[in-house]
């Protein structure tokens, strides 16, 4: 059966949410990062461009593999080692602090993301075995700073960043948090502590906080219109290589 995609405006617009120059933006980071190269045995079957296409479509509308298979026109085989191919070869490249770090603002948080695979998953507070991942955006820019490793759903968020490895890329910039990140370094709200309400100052300096990170919530929100991050399929590492690959195509999406 002949495949319904190609890797035209319309289609690349409609399942991607990326716009044609965007998309060819991806397509040129996954040229330079040899998904393109020499492989031995059989030829693909795709053109380069459609199984980037094809990644872009699974991530973004979560069908399963042999739906995939259909509207490209190629066997459930064939997509399962398109993904695996390209799948880490979407990945967002991770940000390193500039000179002018000092004047940068982060933020932190983690989110659970329903995942199938028992070993990077346990049964969380939102009623689903899931993983916890960690997301650091630019406050300025609303981009993707870089996501650490997914551990299981039940991991709190403090112990989840120390994990993540992420607190060394973050080296002299100023990272928020919210109140689960006490004593990590963060910076974090004021707490309210029994016989001693916040003071007035500390209740500003609180809503302030609050309006500032919001902004890490509202950017792992329009991830999430990746449905791959509502509910993965993928085992092993194929999260952590769709988040980063989601990150990188939300950054792309939103810096035009």
């Amino acid at each position: 059966m002949a495949g319904v995609l190609r890797a035209e405006r319309v289609w690349v617009e409609t399942f991607t949410g990326l716009r044609a120059g965007q998309f060819e933006r991806l397509l040129r980071v996954v040229r330079e990062r040899g998904g393109d190269g020499p492989r031995v045995g059989r030829p693909w079957a795709l053109p380069l461009s459609e199984r980037v296409l094809l990644v872009a479509v699974y991530y973004r509308t979560n069908l399963t593999m042999r739906q995939v298979a259909v509207l490209f026109g190629v066997s459930t085989a064939g997509v399962c080692r398109v993904i695996q191919r390209l799948g880490p070869l979407l990945a967002l490249e991770p940000v390193r602090p500039a000179e002018s770090a000092v004047e940068r603002l982060w933020i932190v948080d983690g989110t659970l993301i329903p995942v199938r695979d028992r070993r990077v998953a346990a049964s969380s507070r939102n009623y689903r075995f899931s993983a916890n991942v960690q997301v650091i955006v630019d406050a300025d820019t609303r981009l993707v700073v870089a996501t650490g490793r997914p551990v299981p759903g039940t991991t709190a968020d403090a112990r989840a960043w120390r994990a993540s490895g992420l607190a060394a890329s973050c080296e002299g910039v100023t990272v928020l948090g919210d109140g689960a990140y006490i004593s990590t370094g963060l910076i974090v709200p004021h707490r309210k502590r029994p016989g001693r309400p916040l003071l007035k100052g500390e209740e500003e300096d609180n809503a302030a906080h609050r309006k500032v990170r919001a902004r890490v919530e509202h950017v792992i929100g329009r991830m999430k219109n990746y449905k791959i991050l509502r509910d993965c399929r993928q085992r092993g590492d194929k999260l952590h290589h769709a988040v980063q690959a989601v990150a990188h195509m939300h950054n792309l999406a939103f810096a035009a």
